[in-house]
């Protein structure tokens, strides 16, 4: 949370969401700071360039043996800024030291140059990285956000600056030690904590190459346009409204309970994170019978005690704006099964929540919740089930539920999304490329196409050509 003090100055403040109190406040970096960090990024950056990626990937799986050694300290502060169970922080922190192993083993296969049959004596692509990338990221997985664009980013050649978001700068500030102790070279990475408002100037400034951000559609448009002005990469993963389509034929009860963890891990707070239930009629109201016995059986208490299944949402005001989609949802005609209250008592709990007989024309459908609320949409037949999943101006993931698996491999084509799950919870993985369509933005993370994106995929031609007698065009 940013708070401005004393003129310009401005203090940063880390609040615990599951009790409200202060956990610590920092001094925003100023105008001065800021160039330090850009000058020592860049000058850091050109000679790791010079490294070969053998040796580069070495911080790698030095950075995954400092997460999994620190994981229970890291996990305990992923839930006192941002307020997911403490199992749940614990196992994002692990997920970063496997993303940091996969690409220290598969990077250099990944960023290997490609020989391409043409008419010269030798043809190849290489991929050489780009320079310093500025990475915003989003509070929900305040690790794993940073470290999904790092690790390849990085293995390819690359630097990084981070403006994580505001209420996690305990978390910003420690990953930057976990890179520095995994012997990453100074500077080539460092935690800016500044404001949005100072965001702008970064992204024009000479020294960062591209931007990376995940976040909300409205600020993917706008770090687009102004990236997009000074004619620099961007990769955008924004918001989510992810389809669960449980048709006819579908294991109900399984169905049901993956859902659960679908919609409420995190607190719901997540891009990915199912918030379409469609179901087809016939096998509806078996569906919401069961999401409602796991969901009253998820323990909402202290996020720090190991049983704990939901923890308190982010911020006062993403309570509100949740709380507001869900009065407006019920006031035009859904039926509220469950919860759709902020719970009493210090922290910014809300109760898991269950909507059914949600349509196309309420919010809880129309828009992005962001919370621990599922809205089941109740479906004619398959073919009005992939229409109602296409009907937003999302596109980021997507989980279809059916027995007939040649059928599911038909309808996921026809599913508008970065990623579909069949049988089973949309999640991200560091050996499948991640990212969406529509407004949830573009660009890939994870795989080999993730660690291309921060390259200049560049054609080297050696000649003279084999066949004299071909014609070559050039500009």
């Amino acid at each position: 949370m940013l708070e401005k003090v004393a003129g310009t100055t401005r203090k940063i403040h880390s609040i615990n969401p599951a009790t409200g109190e202060t956990l610590r406040s920092f001094d925003e970096h100023g105008p001065d700071d800021i160039a330090r960090a850009l000058d020592e990024a860049a000058r850091a950056q050109r000679a790791w360039a010079e490294i070969p990626v053998s040796e580069r990937v070495r911080v790698l799986s030095k950075a995954a043996q400092v997460l999994r050694a620190r994981k229970a300290e890291f996990g305990a502060l992923i839930t006192a800024e941002m307020g997911k169970p403490i199992l749940e922080a614990e196992a994002e922190v692990e997920k970063c030291a496997w993303n940091c192993e996969f690409y220290a083993e598969k990077a250099e296969e990944f960023l290997a140059p490609e020989i391409i049959p043409s008419n010269a004596t030798e043809s190849a692509v290489v991929f050489d990285p780009l320079g310093v990338v500025l990475a915003i990221m989003p509070w929900n997985y305040p690790f794993w956000q940073l470290f999904r664009f790092l690790a390849p980013a990085v293995a390819a050649g690359n630097g990084a600056i981070l403006k994580h978001a505001s209420n996690v700068p305990q978390c910003a500030l420690a990953i930057e030690e976990v890179l520095r102790e995994a012997g990453t070279p100074e500077g080539l990475f460092r935690t800016l904590l500044i404001s949005p408002s100072a965001v702008e100037g970064l992204i024009a400034d000479p020294r960062i190459a591209a931007v990376t951000l995940t976040g909300s559609t409205e600020v993917g448009s706008l770090v687009a346009s102004q990236a997009g002005s000074h004619i620099k990469k961007q990769v955008l993963e924004l918001g989510g409204s992810d389809p669960f389509i449980v048709l006819a034929d579908a294991d109900v009860q399984e169905a049901a309970a993956v859902a659960t963890r679908a919609r409420f891990q995190n607190v719901g707070q997540s891009c990915i994170a199912a918030k379409r239930f469609i179901v087809e009629k016939s096998v509806a109201d078996a569906f919401v019978e069961a999401l409602c016995s796991h969901v009253k059986a998820l323990k909402v208490i202290d996020p720090m005690q190991r049983d704990s299944n939901i923890g308190p949402m982010a911020r006062a005001n993403l309570r509100d704006e949740l709380h507001s989609q869900v009065e407006r949802t019920v006031a035009a005609g859904a039926e509220l099964k469950l919860g759709g209250r902020p719970m009493e008592g210090p922290g910014y709990f809300y109760e898991p929540t269950v909507l059914d007989c949600v349509t196309p024309d309420m919010p809880a459908f129309a828009e992005e919740t962001f919370g621990p609320a599922a809205a089941v949409v109740r479906a004619r037949d398959a073919e009005e089930a992939i229409r109602f999943a296409n009907t937003t101006e999302f596109g980021l993931g997507a989980a279809l539920w059916t027995r007939d698996i040649d059928n599911a491999r038909r309808l996921a084509r026809r599913i508008e999304a970065g990623a579909v799950f069949i049988n089973g919870m949309v999640a991200s993985d560091p050996r499948l490329p991640f990212g969406g369509i529509k407004k949830s933005g573009y660009g890939r993370e994870l795989g080999a196409f993730g660690i291309r994106e921060f390259t200049n995929i560049k054609s080297v031609w050696i000649g003279p050509a084999q066949d004299k007698n071909k014609v070559t065009l050039s500009e």
